[in-house]
């Protein structure tokens, strides 16, 4: 029976946290399925937690002694239960019923009694642990659950019972998050943002300003700490949060809820005004963030973490009730999922009445660092279509701990799949058996690493050495940004991932006649006056399947590329030599095909990957990639064509366009200028000038094949004339 009820409570999650005044009353919902000639999503919600709620609440709640870390058993349970202590008391907000009040009142109680007891967690974290849970994280998120759960149904309770529940479980837990661990409350960190916001929501419901302000500008009130200061800190102007999407999704949930409780308490605190709005900007940034409904994996992500997450569900509802923003609405229907509130009940409803408009996806620059001067994430997308070809170039801070050592990497979408991957994290999250669900050794061994990404590395060594502290100093230099029809461009550099060594990416996205569909230009270069090897690796999704030279792989064995800075974990899988300077790779995805044509120096190897070397607890997936190997004593350049293109349909027993458009690619320099040159089978030649970025105004040529070429401005894109023949 302990265990079922426990799978009940943490398989709904229908947990959300959307906190309300101390002078909320409960009403009895009168639009329910039952009343309502078209039910809505979140009548259906309303319905499933019902059903799943009345099985959890068949006996009392079970609390066991706090013992095991992230994953076992009483972390899970303790977990579970403060979820379906939120849905209890937000189930009572919604429909009045007194069932849910009682059994939340009681379990409260119950918690009452035994957690006063509990001293540090036994498996505790080095830093900051918890006594429920193994750190003080975990007991902020329960915090911030069950302080709403008792916002909910307070007026309930008994004097007595409310002085049992304040005293010993809610104020004893507030107390040892904020003053108990001022080393996380103080800081500015998603775990501060979690503790401050959990302590700011109990003292609004016990009604404690002292809590509330404690929350607010930290533990001495001087504002250089707490829930605003963080708000200052860890958004951009642009909305992005530094440790990258899957970190900014984690903290938006108590930033949201939190916000939305000064709001009802505090309105004049205007706090979704601050910063102008930044928090309503940090929202919208965050859904700009994902493909195909699955955040961008850098920095450590969870691959499978998407825009259905309960923070974003939660964000979306809030953010709509704020803005009336039809176009979340769109936004609403594919998460197709819905949260106990108010909001998420107004939205459901706008939803069903046909009032969703078209989210706008779209190229953007999104500044990164507390002024938006540490970098960028910027992205290129076709269209606004949010499956059609996207390009990522990640050209951001370190993003703190959380950050890999990817300075420049990329990433590219088509067709609602991932084409050239990131790795994400190393991590099977409350996965007991795999390293306790932690992060595994590999995260920091590998995925971190900058070869694990699609990013130049210089003499196998990761940028800044794989040091967290030097590249937490140290951001991508920006250059220009374009978003026009027909061309979307991004460029930086930097010069401090490596001594002595330059290195710049200039990433277009275009469209041309001569192509099935719109292409990526990647200008990959590097500028020393020393000798380096330089490997720039391809990770991609699908099934190899054609390249334009011989590949020699050894049939019975294989060797790792390395021994450290994540090539140890590399399969040397064959080695080639590209064909008079061009190298090609085609592989197949789903139904499509993909090529990436580039152009490299004449000692080139092309290497092929396999991930799994060095790794027998099979830690890792064994992913397929190539590296385009080079070594010169003043630099390099790599220009390639990453091209979608063809039909495959095994179902129909056809193939179209299997084979890639490009016949070349050729880079050409003139000063600082440069120009590439793509001709392809058909005759046509589609070419990209960059000017100076020094003198983005002026006039710039470069001589190609006998030809000046001359423009004016920074970038400039020549279309072919003619079209590409139906093959």
């Amino acid at each position: 029976m302990i265990r079922s009820l426990l799978l009940t409570a943490a398989a709904f999650s229908l947990a959300a946290c959307a906190p309300q005044s101390a002078t909320d009353a409960p009403s009895k919902m009168t639009d329910n399925a039952s009343s309502s000639s078209q039910a809505t999503g979140f009548d259906q919600t309303i319905a499933v937690a019902e059903r799943k709620l009345d099985v959890a609440m068949r006996g009392p709640l079970t609390i066991p002694t706090p013992k095991d870390p992230g994953g076992g058993y009483t972390h899970e349970t303790h977990k579970a239960n403060g979820f379906m202590l939120y849905d209890v008391g937000q189930m009572y907000k919604l429909t009045g019923e007194k069932k849910y009040a009682e059994f939340a009142g009681q379990a409260l109680l119950d918690y009452a009694e035994v957690y006063p007891s509990y001293g540090i967690h036994p498996a505790k974290k080095e830093q900051s642990p918890g006594r429920m849970f193994w750190q003080n994280l975990n007991e902020s998120m329960f915090l911030l659950n069950i302080s709403q759960t008792y916002d909910a149904i307070k007026d309930t309770l008994s004097d007595t019972q409310k002085e049992k529940i304040e005293t010993d479980l809610l104020r004893n837990m507030a107390d040892f998050l904020s003053v108990g661990a001022p080393e996380t409350f103080n800081k500015v960190h998603n775990h501060g943002t979690w503790a401050t916001a959990a302590v700011g929501l109990t003292g609004y419901a016990i009604g404690d300003d002292e809590y509330v302000e404690q929350a607010l500008l930290g533990l001495d009130k001087s504002g250089t700490a707490g829930f605003i200061k963080q708000m200052d800190v860890l958004f951009s102007p642009d909305g992005y949060y530094n440790e990258g999407p899957y970190y900014h999704r984690f903290a938006l949930k108590p930033f949201i809820i939190f916000a939305q409780a000064v709001e009802k308490n505090n309105p004049e605190r205007k706090i979704f005004e601050k910063r102008d709005g930044i928090l309503k900007t940090a929202t919208y940034s965050l859904i700009h963030q994902n493909y195909g409904g699955l955040f961008f994996p850098i920095n450590d992500a969870i691959k499978e973490k998407g825009i259905r997450t309960d923070e974003l569900l939660n964000a979306v509802a809030i953010v709509y009730d704020l803005t009336g923003d039809t176009g979340l609405l769109s936004i609403a229907q594919e998460q197709n999922t819905f949260v106990l509130t108010p909001e998420s009940r107004k939205l459901s409803r706008d939803l069903a009445a046909g009032k969703a408009t078209p989210f706008e996806y779209r190229s953007m620059r999104l500044g990164d660092g507390q002024d938006g001067t540490e970098g960028a994430l910027d992205i290129l997308r076709a269209s606004n279509d949010p499956k059609g070809l996207a390009a990522i170039a990640k050209n951001t801070s370190q993003g703190l701990g959380h950050g890999h050592f990817d300075k420049m990497g990329l990433l590219v979408y088509d067709a609602g799949h991932e084409i050239l991957r990131d790795y994400g994290a190393a991590r099977f999250l409350n996965i007991e058996a795999k390293f306790g669900g932690h992060y595994l050794p590999e995260n920091n061994k590998y995925a971190k690493q900058t070869v694990a990404h699609n990013a130049l590395v210089v003499d196998e060594t990761s940028h800044f050495n794989g040091d967290v502290k030097i590249g937490n100093q140290h951001a991508p230099k920006l250059y220009g940004f374009v978003n026009e029809d027909g061309m979307k461009l991004t460029s930086a550099e930097i010069s401090t991932a490596y001594d002595g060594v330059r290195l710049g990416r200039t990433v277009a996205m275009i469209e041309d006649d001569a192509f099935y569909g719109p292409i990526i230009i990647d200008l990959t270069e590097a500028h020393s006056e020393s000798a380096h090897s330089y490997d720039l690796p391809f990770h991609y999704n699908g099934h190899l399947i054609d390249t334009n030279f011989e590949v020699q792989a050894d049939p019975l064995s294989r060797a790792p590329l390395g021994d450290k800075n994540g090539y140890q974990y590399l399969w040397n899988v064959a080695e080639a030599d590209p064909v008079d300077g061009l190298s090609q790779v085609t592989w197949l995805l789903d139904k499509k095909f993909y090529s990436v044509t580039s152009a490299v120096p004449a000692n080139t190897k092309v290497v092929f990957t396999q991930i799994g070397a060095n790794d027998p607890n099979f830690n890792l997936k064994p992913e397929p990639g190539f590296i385009l190997r080079t070594r010169s004593n003043d630099g390099v350049s790599f220009v390639s064509v990453i091209e979608p293109h063809g039909d495959y349909n095994p179902t129909a027993e056809y193939t179209i366009g299997s084979h890639s458009a490009v016949k070349s690619v050729s880079h050409f320099e003139g000063g600082a200028a440069e120009y590439i040159l793509i001709e392809t089978k058909e005759g046509q030649s589609v070419g990209l000038a960059l000017g100076a970025e020094d003198n983005p105004d002026g006039t710039h040529s470069v001589d190609v094949n006998g030809k000046t070429i001359t423009w004016k401005g920074a970038y400039k894109l020549f279309n072919s004339e003619k079209h590409l023949s139906a093959q």
